[in-house]
């Protein structure tokens, strides 16, 4: 054993959730798994549930689960998902869609609510979904974009914002963290300087929600949205969440109005009337075999507490960076997230200029990251599903294929 197999084998006794890692299928397996901030493992027991539905519920109810069951299935995972990860209470949270068209919705009820202002504010190393939405939401609405340019080993910043916003910003679209540099935003601060603007503040909780404590009713939020298949391990393509902060709930009016977002959707009725609540984001019929393994995951988080997550969180981003640095760093990897864990989510960016030839080559060695622009390798630690020893083991391969690959 090296002195790193040694302290990871230390650190996993001693990780009061080590016996987790069980729960979820292929963590018994020799492949290490850096990407659980793109899609996360699933757990066992969602292949049982899913064929129970199948027989039961989808072959044994067949559409009578409608009324019995799933049409209520958006605000009750909903409001489960706001109980457990996201800090917000009963009503405000919605299930159904994918990111991208749920921050479209999100996006233009916000700046519907501000008619006199001209400006979105959203920083230039913001997802590209987030950049790609907002300036198409600017075009359509007559708007302008006012872009703050960050470094990409960080993110935006309480002065940067201050500058940024003014009397004709409308909406400020920020990442809680940042998809690239895992930088941890001051959410409460920001969105206290966005309404001192007199301005909507929407969150992206993709790289979040699941990882981090989120506590959108306490920051004062006005709106926010996520994906499920990262940290919620919800699967590939399961449905995004939105959040509509209850003071904003009679006065939002999304732009995509299905009959599922009516306030009698079996009425049929001439014209489109917004159900009451947060049930007016809605559009089309809900996702219901995508929501299931989400149920799994947010009964897990139930059980464990998600500042428990967090703290496993923190232990295995530091553990990484100290790693990567002992193996790496003579090789000249630099760490492209931030050093302070208050200040990082549950991923760490490693840069170096070879990263994208270093990803192929590990993939094929059974060790999967995933590599961002420019040179960089995203390790992204599930806390409930990713060990110590997992770490160790790969960041070794990492060094051996960065050896290898260096002329």
């Amino acid at each position: 054993m090296t002195p790193t197999d040694l302290d990871a084998t230390a650190l996993d006794a001693a990780d009061p959730l080590a016996a987790y890692r069980d729960r979820f299928v292929g963590a018994e397996t020799p492949l290490v798994y850096f990407d659980g901030n793109s899609l996360g493992r699933p757990l066992r027991e969602t292949g049982p549930r899913l064929a129970r539905f199948v027989e039961e519920e989808w072959g044994g109810r067949l559409i009578r689960a409608w009324d019995e069951r799933w049409l209520a299935l958006p605000e009750s995972i909903g409001d489960e998902l706001g109980r457990t990860c996201l800090g917000a209470a009963a009503g405000q949270t919605i299930v159904g869609d994918s990111t991208t068209v749920l921050l479209y919705k999100a996006m233009r009820a916000a700046v519907a609510l501000r008619p006199d202002r001209r400006e979105i504010v959203v920083d230039r190393d913001n997802f590209p979904t987030d950049r790609y939405v907002a300036a198409g939401v600017a075009e359509e609405c007559g708007l302008r974009l006012r872009w703050i340019e960050v470094d990409r080993a960080a993110g935006v910043t309480a002065d940067q914002l201050a500058e940024a916003v003014g009397p004709d910003t409308a909406l400020v679209v920020l990442s809680h963290v940042a998809y690239r540099s895992a930088w941890l935003a001051d959410a409460p601060q920001l969105t206290r300087i966005a309404h001192d603007a007199g301005a909507l503040v929407l969150w992206d909780l993709c790289h979040s929600a699941g990882a981090v404590p989120v506590e959108l009713d306490a920051w004062g939020a006005d709106l926010a949205v996520g994906c499920t298949y990262k940290y919620l391990n919800g699967g590939p393509g399961s449905p995004a969440f939105g959040y509509v902060a209850a003071r904003l709930l009679d006065q939002v009016v999304q732009p995509i109005r299905g009959w599922m977002g009516t306030a009698d959707s079996f009425a049929m009725g001439p014209e489109h009337q917004p159900a009451p609540g947060i049930r007016r984001m809605l559009s089309g019929t809900p996702p219901v075999l995508g929501m299931l393994a989400l149920q799994d995951m947010l009964a897990l988080l139930g059980e464990v507490g998600i500042d428990a997550v967090r703290a496993k969180s923190r232990g295995l981003t530091a553990y990484a960076v100290e790693v990567a640095e002992d193996l790496l760093g003579p090789l000249g990897v630099t760490l492209a997230s931030p050093r302070d864990p208050e200040r990082r989510g549950g991923h760490v960016t490693l840069q170096h200029p070879l990263m994208r030839e270093v990803a192929a080559a590990l993939w094929r060695r059974d060790v999967v990251p995933d590599y961002r622009d420019p040179g960089g390798l995203r390790l992204g630690l599930s806390p409930l599903s990713t060990s110590y020893a997992e770490v160790a083991r790969g960041l070794d391969v990492v060094r051996d294929t960065m050896r290898d690959l260096t002329p």
